[in-house]
């Protein structure tokens, strides 16, 4: 398998998160809205909404952190190949995670169903592909 498709496809893939980290990390609980997301939040308690918008966006930035080890992991995957599997982990639980949602049918909603197929199928995919690269 080609290393040089794989780093192509982990310099895409870390763009991707990055774009989505961003956009949370900036915009924090309502967004940057770069995905076209509407307004759905009316706050009720100030203090409290600020301190868990301050968490999602610290879950933005770490997110960020990831896409960035994946442009690193561009430059050499064999050499970074165990960080870059413990990226594709950690993508991959989060999309297990999703599973935990009150009401399972989002889960399977058209604006979640792509990154969930890359979550669970994409990132599984990359780590075996991965795992096969030699120097």
């Amino acid at each position: 398998m080609s290393s040089a498709l794989f780093r192509i496809v982990l310099v895409l893939s870390g763009a991707a998160v990055i774009f989505l980290a961003l956009n949370v990390a900036l915009g924090g609980i309502p967004t940057m809205g770069w995905l076209g997301e509407r307004p759905f939040l009316s706050v009720t308690d100030e203090a409290q909404y600020a301190l868990i918008d301050n968490h999602v966006r610290f879950f933005g930035g770490l997110f960020a952190g990831l896409g960035l080890l994946l442009f690193l992991a561009a430059t050499d995957p064999v050499k970074y190949r165990q960080a870059t599997m413990l990226v594709f982990g950690a993508i991959f639980v989060g999309g297990l995670a999703r599973f935990s949602a009150p009401d399972i049918s989002v889960v399977f909603a058209p604006e979640i169903v792509n990154s969930l197929a890359a979550e669970l199928v994409l990132m599984p995919l990359l780590a075996f592909w991965l795992s096969r690269l030699s120097r």
